[in-house]
């Protein structure tokens, strides 16, 4: 499972495609519809925060709005709570490694975008996210 902290305009459609079913599975983690994934540390960041549901809901709002900008038809009845307009700390360095990440996927599956964005140094962040000081993350593999 993979929430992005890039914003999602950086993903090819099988990774936007991708992190629509995961954060629908996180969204179930979340509400206690589900006994996988409980644990899952891309769950654990949005557990963190007090109405859990409304911080999943707005990460799949973007996610949803991304999208229709690309004329896709993903479900927007699939988010279940009202989107909070909370933000969510995330460091840079967590960032920085999630896009080197992405690069190396692109570079294997959508050549052409791989190209288009191997000079950003980094990349924009995901609307939830508010980026702040910092290495990446511990629990990131």
């Amino acid at each position: 499972m993979r929430l992005w902290t890039i914003h999602p305009k950086y993903l090819d459609p099988k990774g936007l495609v991708a992190v629509w079913r995961e954060g629908l599975l996180a969204q179930k983690v979340l509400l206690g519809e589900t006994h996988g994934y409980r644990h899952h540390p891309q769950v654990e960041r949005f557990r963190a925060h007090p109405d859990s549901p409304a911080i999943i809901a707005a990460y799949l709002s973007s996610i949803h709005e991304e999208s229709r900008v690309r004329g896709y038809r993903f479900d927007a009845s699939k988010v279940r709570a009202e989107p909070s307009d909370m933000t969510v700390e995330e460091t840079e360095g967590q960032l920085f490694f999630e896009w080197q990440h992405l690069l190396s996927k692109l570079a294997a599956r959508a050549p052409s975008l791989h190209h288009e964005f191997k000079s950003l140094n980094l990349p924009e962040a995901h609307p939830l996210f508010r980026i702040v000081p910092g290495p990446k993350q511990s629990w990131e593999r």
